[in-house]
């Protein structure tokens, strides 16, 4: 018995070995994969746009709706289990991310570029959400509870290098092509690369994907009851303690950040006689999509690491202070409008630090409001809330700017921030 055991052990031990090993070979690319159209939907598409001379009106308030699709994720997430595996669903969506890539790529030269090229983002965002949903689960399907906790920071890794890659490396292509040819042709070449990318990963996830047995449609479900069950779900999440509360504070806790985001592109990008500091396309990338993202990276991590050691309730004020007060740099770069690439960069490393540092403190309340008999669906309703908080507000932000100005709007930003101090007051009692 002793030797069968032992034996059971290191057949156990190999196991988990043998997963990690084939981990490496999807669980890297899955995440780039989940990553890039995200950024695509939500970043790329608004320096593109600028770019391309529509109005930042417009730009905050169609690309806000972009949005939508991770905000009502939670109410179709349970129909992907009855239909297909997961496997099926990640490799389906990541083509047709791909052909909704190829049908930016293909519009961008026509007049009417701006209404069809939203269709086609609007096709990426959709299938975006729904491999994200696919991607998560098959996550937990593939791998046993010790290989999902030992990925769980690679996987995490991987999603921000998707971002810099996004807002770093193609804009930066983009820019470079713009130096040589008609900015349209030259982002529609852009789109025409993202989506050769996602081809590959298409067929490479094809053949690379594990099977693992647990991964199949529910056969033993059907519509009907996970409608019931997910309204049920629904309905409890209203009636936890202090839920209107925490509903406020999801939805005010990023406020500025919210009007900020779509903003900070267009300003960077916009030439000094219009408020804006003038950089480049290329600069962009570098400044706001490499070195901002690698600030709100570090930011992350230290906020994690203090969270850690004194839980919630230590740190809910100091990260709320760091994700508001850092704001400020965006009204003295209005103001000053400075010239140096260095103090730009800096601005904006400091800025996305504070992000990251105070967007912790958020990403925890979610998780404690979530905890109890229903955690996981609670979450999801909750991720949805997040995502309502940054689409509403996002949508306006670029007519606020239009009638204030740059300084103007950047002043209301810091103004907005009195609404994550409230979000804050509003559940200081509660959380742990």
């Amino acid at each position: 018995m002793g030797n069968n055991g032992q034996q059971s052990m290191v057949n156990g031990q190999s196991s988990t070995v043998n997963g990690r090993s084939k981990g490496w070979s999807w669980i890297p690319t899955l995440y780039l994969a989940e990553g890039l159209p995200y950024v695509a939907v939500m970043t790329i598409s608004v320096i593109m746009y600028k770019k391309l001379g529509i109005s930042n009106t417009d730009i905050a308030l169609y690309t806000s709706w972009l949005y939508l699709p991770w905000v009502i994720k939670p109410f179709w997430s349970p129909f992907v289990d009855l239909f297909k595996t997961k496997r099926w669903w990640i490799t389906a969506m990541q083509l047709l991310i791909g052909a909704g890539f190829a049908g930016v790529a293909f519009t961008l030269p026509v007049s009417s570029f701006f209404a069809w090229s939203l269709a086609m983002f609007w096709l990426v965002a959709f299938s975006s959400a729904t491999h994200d949903i696919a991607a998560d689960g098959f996550y937990m399907l593939a791998l046993n509870e010790e290989d999902q906790a030992f990925f769980v920071g690679i996987r995490s890794t991987f999603y921000r290098i998707a971002t810099i890659a996004g807002q770093g490396l193609l804009v930066i292509l983009a820019g470079e092509l713009e130096n040589r040819m008609a900015i349209n042709m030259a982002w529609s070449i852009t789109f025409y690369v993202m989506a050769a990318l996602f081809l590959g990963f298409f067929i490479y996830h094809r053949f690379i994907l594990p099977r693992p047995l647990s991964d199949k449609a529910s056969a033993d479900t059907n519509a009907k009851n996970i409608a019931q069950e997910f309204f049920g779900t629904f309905i409890s999440f209203f009636k936890k303690e202090h839920a209107w509360m925490a509903i406020l504070f999801m939805l005010l806790y990023r406020l500025p950040e919210a009007q900020l985001v779509k903003i900070i592109n267009p300003f960077l990008l916009d030439p000094l006689d219009k408020g804006g500091l003038g950089l480049t396309t290329s600069q962009v990338g570098v400044v706001y999509g490499t070195i901002g993202i690698i600030g709100l990276t570090i930011g992350g991590i230290v906020g994690g690491i203090c969270a850690s050691k004194g839980g919630l309730k230590r740190w809910l004020w100091p990260m709320a202070l760091s994700l508001v007060l850092p704001n400020l740099v965006y009204v003295l770069l209005s103001y000053y409008q400075p010239q140096s690439i260095f103090l730009v960069s800096l601005a904006v490393c400091i800025e996305q630090f504070g992000y990251g540092f105070g967007f912790t403190a958020y990403m925890l309340y979610l998780i404690q409001y979530s905890r109890g008999s229903q955690a996981t669906a609670h979450y999801a309703i909750c991720t949805a809330f997040m995502a309502l908080g940054m689409m509403l507000p996002g949508m306006i932000a670029g007519w606020l700017q239009e009638q204030m100005g740059y300084t103007g709007f950047f002043i209301w930003i810091m103004v907005c921030c009195f609404a994550t101090l409230l979000a804050c007051a509003l559940v200081k009692k509660h959380v742990k």
